[in-house]
């Protein structure tokens, strides 16, 4: 998990949520690797990736995010979209 810095509110608070409390992303590094299907929970936590169990990059490396509202279900396996 990762703490987003204050730089991130402003764009997530004009999005529609995708469930109570969090947002489906798509993110973008500066190094232009994307990471699909990431979670950002309204407490400014990056908290997930689809298909990864680590988070493989800091909230510096972001270029962009793009929400897309592409979830799956988080209680089953990683493999499992919805």
């Amino acid at each position: 998990m990762i703490q987003l810095t204050d730089k991130w509110g402003p764009f997530l608070r004009d999005q529609p949520e995708t469930g109570m409390g969090y947002w489906v992303v798509t993110v973008t590094l500066k190094d232009g690797r994307r990471f699909d299907r990431a979670v950002v929970v309204d407490s400014g936590h990056l908290t997930q990736i689809f298909g990864r169990d680590d988070i493989p990059f800091l909230e510096e490396d972001i270029a962009a995010m793009k929400v897309t509202h592409d979830k799956w279900n988080f209680n089953e396996s990683k493999s499992k979209a919805i």
